[in-house]
């Protein structure tokens, strides 16, 4: 996910005080970057038991992980201004994208302390937002927006050998790609020519649209192992909420307290994590597990 999505809503999302009844035999855990004003969660946990996520302090957005033990620590590329960790993988391996002092957006890969700068050649901007056990990458190119806060946007996939493929599905004016897991498979959203807002699948060169029932605005934004997607949806009354996909079946949430959530990431295991602002429009992580 992205500056769009994420993190501008955190700061100008105005919503009303409702949410989904809960099922209440999920486990939930908030998380908050100690001194942070907002705190989202964008992955994890890897086989170290760490998450991924980003914080708002004095107003400039860090990465950073979470470890099992508890251990907060904050990351950016160098140079960057406002950092967006999107994905981890299960070996430790971080993807996501960062504005340089320039006010232009790169895809950064980061691995035991060392940075990878990714842009797609002739792209104004460029966004990274995972990477399969393969070696294959998803991501996004901003067409007119070097920062990517605006529209258009176009999904890519990088191949193992280097090969960049972008594309927009059913031609649509503007789409990013949110994941690829290990089959292959890439889950996205795009925009279409009425301007609303659908999740995408791309398997075996086939397109498919999904879109939570009677919502609004439907948002793709993680997958796993299993087909499982997450994301988030906009319902009837203006209020978003987080969903997960599984079996062709949509189950709507909310953690508890929620006026907002979005749920970013699932692993094999079932466990979610995303963000959710409370009734004083304070954004926190959180962790769901089944």
């Amino acid at each position: 996910m992205n500056k769009l999505f994420r993190s501008l809503a955190v700061c100008a999302i105005s919503v009303a005080c409702a949410t989904l009844s809960i099922a209440w035999a999920q486990t939930y855990t908030t998380v908050d970057f100690p001194g942070a004003t907002a705190t989202l969660l964008t992955g994890g946990p890897d086989l170290q038991g760490t998450f991924i996520g980003q914080e708002t302090t004095a107003g400039i957005n860090h990465g950073f992980t979470l470890t099992a033990e508890g251990v907060f620590t904050a990351f950016d590329p160098p140079g960057s201004i406002f950092t967006i960790p999107n994905f981890l993988t299960p070996d430790g391996i971080i993807v996501g994208q960062f504005e340089d002092g320039s006010q232009v957006e790169h895809g950064f890969i980061l691995y035991r302390g060392h940075y990878t700068i990714f842009n797609v050649p002739g792209a104004p901007a460029t966004a990274l937002s995972s990477l399969n056990p393969s070696g294959e990458l998803t991501g996004f190119t901003c067409l007119v927006d070097r920062t990517c806060e605006n529209p258009p946007y176009e999904s890519f996939i990088v191949s193992r050998q280097g090969q960049i493929t972008q594309f927009n599905p059913f031609d649509a004016p503007s789409s990013f790609a949110s994941v690829i897991n290990p089959s292959g498979e890439v889950d996205g959203t795009y925009t279409d020519s009425s301007g609303v807002t659908h999740g995408y699948q791309l398997q075996h060169r086939t397109f498919t649209s999904n879109n939570f029932p009677g919502a609004t605005l439907t948002f793709d934004g993680g997958l796993n192992p299993e087909g499982d997607i997450v994301g988030l949806y906009t319902d009837a009354s203006n209020v978003t909420h987080s969903f997960l996909l599984r079996h062709g079946v949509y189950t709507g949430f909310d953690p508890p307290g929620a006026t907002y959530s979005d749920a970013a990431a699932i692993d094999a295991r079932g466990i979610i994590v995303g963000f959710y602002v409370d009734s004083a429009g304070v954004a926190h992580g959180y962790i769901r597990k089944p």
